[in-house]
């Protein structure tokens, strides 16, 4: 059965609204904001409530009043002719204000983001008259002749403290970027926020199979693991899925109250089929952490 293609545009929004949680009260998020009354729209708007307000991000540092986001996927392209559409983008969102230059064209600003380093587009612009500056690692200023301020921003080359939640947003995280984009998410206290991480989660667990098994294998990380697939259910109820797996081994197994036992299997099977674990690896998954048969495994697949 073919896979479902990841969506990595919410979690791109997502990671956003966690990278300016510092400045949430100074900006507005628009996700897909639509440039007209036809399907035309960009990725995320950020609005600066007060201009004068300084961003404690460094990618907000570059921002104005009005500012327009586009995100490439790891496998999307950007060359220069994405770039010219971004600049469209913005040329037509400044002309649709509601009166005549209600949006100046110079309290507007463009910023791409992709994993990848564009080394043909860069290349492009210096060939072409460009400069490009690098004030802060994995961001570039554009300077040039092209009519809005314009920033690329190359997560992969991000310092990873300042930056987790948009470097989650990969197919190549390795098992220590996964703990360390944990322990952020174990800081995060309000609802919003951890509904958001649950949204950067999501695709970076399933852009990142092989690297949720060797989690899966490591004895330290399979409750903290669980915690991470399902955030939301930790906000609602935060002892339903720990008590679920918890109960299931130590009823199940000291005092023969199976109840627990396969209410906690039947969470962990949910919880991996959710993030496209395959049934092979799920039922291994719960025969090691449950120590039951392989038989016993089938019956919950």
């Amino acid at each position: 059965m073919e896979e479902k293609k990841i969506q990595w545009h919410p979690g791109f929004v997502a990671a956003m609204g966690l990278e300016f949680k510092d400045n949430k009260q100074d900006l507005i998020f628009e996700k897909e904001h639509n440039l007209n009354t036809k399907p035309l729209e960009v990725d995320l708007l950020v609005i600066k409530k007060d201009a004068s307000v300084r961003l404690a991000n460094e990618i907000g540092a570059f921002f104005r009043g009005h500012n327009i986001m586009e995100y490439k996927s790891p496998n999307d392209r950007l060359d220069i002719d994405v770039f010219y559409k971004t600049i469209a983008y913005a040329g037509l969102y400044k002309s649709y204000g509601r009166t005549l230059d209600e949006r100046k064209a110079d309290d507007i600003t463009v910023s791409i983001l992709r994993e990848a380093y564009p080394r043909e587009l860069f290349q492009y612009f210096r060939n072409h008259g460009f400069s490009v500056d690098c004030p802060f690692p994995g961001i570039y200023y554009i300077e040039g002749d092209t009519l809005f301020p314009v920033q690329v921003v190359v997560t992969k080359k991000l310092d990873q403290k300042a930056h987790a939640w948009l470097k989650a947003l990969s197919a190549g995280l390795k098992k220590e970027d996964m703990e360390y984009l944990l322990g952020n998410v174990r800081r995060l206290t309000e609802t919003s926020e951890l509904e958001m991480a649950d949204c950067v989660l999501e695709v970076s667990l399933k852009a990142n199979k092989q690297m949720v098994q060797e989690l899966i294998g490591d004895g330290n990380m399979y409750e903290a693991l669980m915690e991470l697939m399902e955030p939301q259910l930790t906000v609602r109820d935060q002892t339903k899925l720990e008590e679920g797996l918890r109960q299931g081994r130590r009823e199940g197994r000291r005092e023969g109250r199976q109840e627990g036992l396969r209410k906690g299997i039947r969470g962990t099977v949910d919880a991996l089929r959710k993030f496209g674990v395959k049934d092979e690896e799920i039922k291994m998954t719960i025969i090691e952490n449950y120590g039951i048969s392989e038989e016993d495994a089938k019956d919950y697949l």
